[in-house]
């Protein structure tokens, strides 16, 4: 398992703290006009270029590695399922930009909080699993498995609200497309959490 200052243990721990970040500081940004939106959306492109770089050094370093703490395909599926999260969220701010979208409704601040939280769980879990602590990794995964699944609901509530309220077509599409975007990094959270259960499965 990993010894705490494992190069793959820190580097793990710098994805999940570039994931973590970029989520708050996209849950935190007040958009109030459409200026807003191009330095929003920028903010978040500089998060995912970071991200790619970052899971970058790991594929290069899985390959000249000759022993890993955990399977390299772990490593390596963990890397990018957090990345996943990340490419989601910097999307998502590309399209409130290209829509000129700057009132974010309830339903996207119900699904931003909980990713928000979902990468707050990641982090932790990601720091558990440099310290050898498998099994609470499990208490981690089960809670973003918990706020995915509140957001399958805020889904729900959302595409039905908006075909009962919204009489423009285009609006119709922009936030369609806003709402599922969301759902899909929900998602991709859920798949971190997997990643955290298979690792847990193999090793503990």
């Amino acid at each position: 398992m990993f010894k705490k200052k494992d190069q793959f243990a820190i580097q793990l721990s710098n994805i999940s703290s570039n994931l973590k970040e970029s989520a708050t500081f996209f849950a935190d940004y007040k958009l109030t006009n459409t200026s807003d939106l191009k330095i929003f959306s920028e903010k978040m492109k500089d998060y995912e270029t970071k991200g790619d770089t970052l899971v970058h050094d790991v594929i290069k370093d899985l390959n000249n590695a000759f022993i890993t703490p955990i399977e390299r395909e772990d490593i390596l599926s963990l890397a990018m399922s957090m990345d996943d999260v990340l490419d989601g969220l910097e999307h998502t701010a590309a399209l409130f930009e290209m829509y000129s979208i700057t009132d974010a409704d309830e339903y996207m601040l119900k699904f931003v909080d909980a990713i928000r939280n979902c990468t707050s769980e990641i982090e932790k879990a990601v720091e558990l699993l440099s310290t050898k602590k498998l099994l609470k990794l499990r208490d981690h995964a089960i809670l973003i498995k918990d706020y995915e699944s509140k957001c399958d609901d805020v889904h729900r509530q959302s595409i039905k609200h908006l075909f009962q309220v919204e009489k423009d077509p285009i609006r119709i599409i922009q936030y369609k497309e806003i709402y599922e975007e969301l759902e899909d990094i929900a998602d991709s959270c859920q798949n971190v959490a997997n990643t955290f259960e298979t690792i847990i499965m193999k090793n503990a």
